[in-house]
């Protein structure tokens, strides 16, 4: 399945190249996900809930960034997920791609989502819905990060806290 979402950044394309290439930056942006380890510059481990109308889920992710092009602004992270509590499993590539326009940068993310087990099951229908608001979210936080500092600033969390959510502790 592919899902194509965009948002526009009211800085320019360097300012928010610099931002969307620190990934242990910019997890903590998608509701949901908590950076669990930083295994190397290029390979984190993540925990992600989602919730799909009345189930939630949790995975432990493996997220590789396969590319970083400065010159063309773009990036490209492969993720694999498995549940913790479950047999789904879900794996992901996500392109993002940066582009200058008058007002600041058009950004642009493609990610092509394939989902196995349960999760593909009861997620089918709702994984459009529930990417774009992700989306919408995740565009707010870096908005936020990027006009208030965006060189050292603190994530901006999402209203309810992943734990609270999916009733972790």
């Amino acid at each position: 399945m592919k899902l194509e979402n965009s948002f526009v950044v009211t800085v320019p394309p360097a300012q928010a190249w610099r931002l969307l290439v620190d990934v242990p930056r910019v997890v903590p942006c998608m509701p949901g996900a908590e950076l669990a380890e930083t295994v190397d510059g290029d390979r984190w481990k993540v925990t992600m809930g989602v919730r799909l109308g009345a189930i939630s889920f949790i995975f432990d992710t493996d997220l590789t960034r396969q590319e970083a092009n400065e010159t063309v602004r773009r990036t490209r992270l492969a993720a694999s997920a498995r549940e913790t509590h479950g047999q789904g499993m879900a794996r992901a590539t996500i392109e993002s791609t940066l582009s200058e326009i008058a007002d600041g940068t058009h950004v642009e993310i493609v990610t092509d989502l394939v989902l196995f087990g349960p999760v593909a099951v009861y997620g089918r229908g709702l994984i459009a819905d529930v990417s774009t608001e992700l989306a919408r979210s995740f565009a707010s936080c870096l908005q936020t990060m990027l006009e208030t500092s965006p060189e050292g600033a603190e994530v901006v969390r999402p209203k309810v806290p992943f734990r609270r959510l999916f009733g972790r502790r």
